[in-house]
């Protein structure tokens, strides 16, 4: 598709700023979470971008070095891992960019990349009624685990954990 935006790998600067600001807006605007959830994003992204290990995590982004429009992280490094398991962690893009497969060409880059890393397993933790997002992760096989009220959100939502396993065989 000509036109189409590129996804790019890599942290850059402003993309913390981006991203956390991405969720804080969308969030607040879509499900009424309060500000509490922009601090958490900006918090715990901080956090894996200060250890970040190319040879275990992934950062794929869209937009360009002025503004960041999307994203998706693969968190291999995250010292309370169970071994050999990925986060998927950070998935959003903006709302102009719907409908145009990016979502789909990102999730699959960072599974591909989870695997060509050696990871076993990949999870995730989202909420009920991101309905869009759960078709993506449906598709590339990942399956609801968990579900249980909770408000790590800043609001109390039905939290779901997903899991992917890959084959060993």
């Amino acid at each position: 598709m000509t036109g189409e935006p590129n996804i790019h790998s890599g942290p850059i600067p402003g993309l913390l700023g981006d991203v956390a600001a991405m969720h804080g807006r969308y969030y607040a605007e879509h499900w009424d979470f309060p500000v509490f959830f922009e601090a958490k994003v900006a918090r715990e992204m901080g956090d894996f971008l200060g250890r970040y290990d190319a040879a275990k995590d992934l950062v794929l982004w869209t937009g360009d070095e002025s503004q960041v429009t999307g994203s998706i992280t693969i968190d291999g490094s995250d010292p309370q891992l169970d071994p050999g398991w990925a986060h998927l962690r950070w998935f959003i893009l903006g709302e102009e960019l719907a409908g145009q497969g990016l979502g789909s060409a990102m999730i699959d880059q960072a599974i591909a990349f989870a695997q060509d890393v050696g990871f076993r397993a990949i999870y995730l933790t989202t909420f009920d009624g991101l309905h869009a997002a759960m078709a993506l992760y449906h598709r590339v096989g990942f399956r609801v685990v968990e579900e249980v009220a909770g408000e790590t959100w800043g609001r109390t939502v039905l939290e779901q954990r997903l899991e992917l396993r890959f084959s060993t065989g």
